[in-house]
């Protein structure tokens, strides 16, 4: 249960620090609804993202996995999109702030989850 809730604030601080460092991508409100904000985008990377990965995977072949780039920033935009319904006030303004956005969320979360550490194997 700590490595979920540890992933999940992670998460939350790697979109705070994609807010913070790009501004085609804002935020406003409370930290909490951003931690729905970080919620909701895990949902869309456990749910929609292997599906997107399965139907483009020649892409990705071709790309030699650059195209999955291009799917993470789907995955933020659809995020943002569901966010804004829910009135959470998280905006991505175009593809080219999400596509980096995208590329800070996975470069923030990568080093917060060295951090972290692996699982202890028994």
């Amino acid at each position: 249960m700590f490595r979920l809730l540890a992933r999940w604030l992670i998460a939350t601080l790697a979109i705070y620090a994609a807010v913070a460092l790009l501004p085609g991508i804002s935020f406003r409100g409370p930290w909490w609804k951003l931690a729905i904000v970080a919620l909701i985008f895990g949902l869309v990377n456990a749910l929609v993202r292997p599906v997107l990965a399965f139907l483009t995977c020649p892409l990705i072949i071709l790309t030699l996995g650059l195209f999955t780039l291009i799917i993470n920033a789907a995955m933020l935009m659809l995020t943002a999109w569901l966010s804004e319904d829910l009135g959470l006030n998280f905006r991505v303004a175009n593809f080219w702030s999400a596509f980096w956005g995208a590329l800070v969320i996975s470069i923030v979360s990568f080093f917060l989850n060295l951090l972290l550490g692996d699982e202890e194997k028994e």
